[in-house]
Formats: structure tokens, C-alpha cells, sequence
């Protein structure tokens, strides 16, 4: 299996990291995940804007243009024959030494990109079913928005999910409901789409873009603003979005049921209509 180990694909196996690398001791880095369908890889512009504009927040000079940077992931799915799955991309500041927790002079570092493939395939049976899931504080950084390889705080949320025999945390910061723990959260009510707003408290995601420009053409009201911990759980549909999951109902949140417990109409409308999407740019998906 191959990988991408900063402008070449190589064995995994070849790949060599230095200890000082200041992604290993500060997590000064950025990552992008792309699904692929059909070998197509999906959304790969609007994924490559957001790293390009992390990179820019947190002074990282990319070591490649959008264009070569999106040819470089179409030879890695192609090499490893990626019919459905996903493509996990990464870059640090690279090594630097002595330790310091300033940012290197630029000349002094250089990037280190690595990208790597996994075959996932569609879980039709749980985006029927829906999953489950319990709310927790957020107690993350404030720069969400930045999608950086730091992600204790979600792997925290997540896990206390995994605890209680839960799929997925719901956060809150003051009553107010910002995302999970590793998904964009929305809710519909009599008939209207709420979703928090993009900002530092959120991460922009891409998924959830292309959700709600669905739903706007399909004659969904949109609203993005924030909704509460009470607006949650009176909600008629609640779902989550990602990358990997697509657009996946909620049947329940702190063990108690969303509606009758079954996936709604409308969360099932916006997943025919966010398949239609895909099969637009990436061929018919089963």
C-alpha cells in the first residue's frame, strides 16, 4: 500500500518522521479527510480551500499549490485502487531543534505532508437505523474552525461517548449547542433546518455545506443560527454530518428518543438528495 510522504509516493513502510517534528511534540499541524466514491475523489476543492485557509491562520507556508496538491491525492487513490474510502491527509510545521514553543524562522523548517488511504465502505444500514448519543460541555479550544491534529479534547468527548455504549458526543458551550466531537450537528423543527453558524466555535464542514445547499434548493428553510440544549431535545429530527458518516440521524440523546426513535422524513430526504449529489460528480453509488 502506498502512501504520500511529502511530493512522492512511496511504501509506507519507507516513510521516516524525525522525533522533533513539532507535529509529534506540540501538534502544531493541520488534516483534511476526503471520501472517495467510484475512485472519484469527492468535494477534493472545498477540502483544499479549508486546509489552505488553516494554514494561512496559523502562518503555515504550504509546500505546494491546490492544483498540485489535488494531483498528487488522485495518484494515490489511483495506485491503491480506492474505489470507496477515504483519504487521510496531513501536514506539521516539520522538525525543528532546539524545542521552543515559538514558531520557527520559515527558512529554517520545512513542512512535512504525509497522506494515507483506507477502504470505507457505506454504512447503509446505520444511516437507516440512526445512532445514538449523549451531550457534554465543550470544553475544547476557541479556534474550532482550525482544523488542527490537536484533538484530545474530542477524543475525550468521544470516548466518554464510547463509554456509555454511545456513537457520538453532542457539545455545549452555555446551554448553547456547538457540534460533536467529530461532526457538524443540526436539527429540524416544524419543518426548519437549524444549524450553528460558522465561526471559531465550529468547524467549518464540508459536508454539511453541501447538505445545506441541498436542502435550500429543495425548498428547506435553512437557518444558521444557534440553537439550545432545550431546542435539542425537543427537536422533531436531529443529524449529524462528516465526511465518513454523510448526513446521519440521531434516534437518541441522553437516552432518551428523538421523535418516535426512527430516522425522520426530512433527514431521509437530505440523504437522497446529498447521494444525488454525489452521484453528479462521482458516478451512481449503491
Amino acid at each position: 500500500m502506498k502512501v504520500i510522504w511529502n511530493n512522492q509516493l512511496v511504501e509506507r513502510e519507507d516513510v521516516k518522521i524525525d522525533m522533533e517534528d513539532r507535529g509529534y511534540q506540540f501538534a502544531d499541524g493541520l488534516y483534511e479527510v476526503i471520501r472517495a466514491y467510484n475512485g472519484i475523489l469527492f468535494t477534493a476543492e472545498q477540502h483544499v480551500e479549508r486546509l489552505f485557509a488553516g494554514a494561512k491562520k496559523i502562518e503555515l507556508i504550504l509546500p505546494f499549490t491546490r492544483e498540485e496538491l489535488i494531483r498528487l491525492l488522485n495518484e494515490l487513490i489511483k495506485e491503491n485502487s480506492i474505489e470507496t474510502g477515504n483519504i487521510y491527509l496531513q501536514i506539521t510545521r516539520g522538525m525543528s531543534s532546539p524545542r521552543n514553543h515559538t514558531y520557527p524562522e520559515i527558512e529554517s523548517t520545512s513542512p512535512v505532508f504525509t497522506a494515507s488511504t483506507t477502504v470505507v465502505l457505506r454504512n447503509l444500514e446505520m444511516m437507516k437505523d440512526g445512532i445514538k448519543v449523549i451531550t457534554l460541555p465543550d470544553m475544547r479550544w476557541l479556534h474550532c474552525d482550525i482544523k488542527s491534529i490537536s484533538l484530545l479534547g474530542n477524543i475525550m468527548a468521544k470516548h466518554e461517548a464510547h463509554k456509555k455504549g454511545k456513537d457520538e458526543a453532542i457539545l455545549y458551550r452555555d446551554e448553547a449547542v456547538t457540534e460533536c466531537s467529530a461532526s457538524n450537528v443540526s436539527i429540524i423543527k416544524n419543518k426548519i433546518l437549524y444549524t450553528h453558524p460558522d465561526g471559531n466555535l465550529i468547524l467549518s464542514g464540508i459536508t454539511k455545506m453541501v447538505l445545506l445547499k441541498v436542502a435550500r434548493q429543495s425548498g428547506l428553510m435553512v437557518k444558521e443560527e444557534t440553537f439550545t440544549l432545550k431546542d435539542l431535545k425537543e427537536a422533531d429530527e436531529v443529524f449529524v454530518s462528516s465526511t465518513t458518516m454523510e448526513a446521519m440521524p440521531v434516534v437518541e440523546i441522553d437516552d432518551r428518543l428523538v421523535g418516535d426513535g426512527k430516522r425522520g422524513p426530512v433527514v431521509k430526504l437530505l440523504q437522497e438528495l446529498y447521494v444525488t449529489e454525489i452521484e453528479s460528480m462521482c458516478g451512481s453509488i449503491s
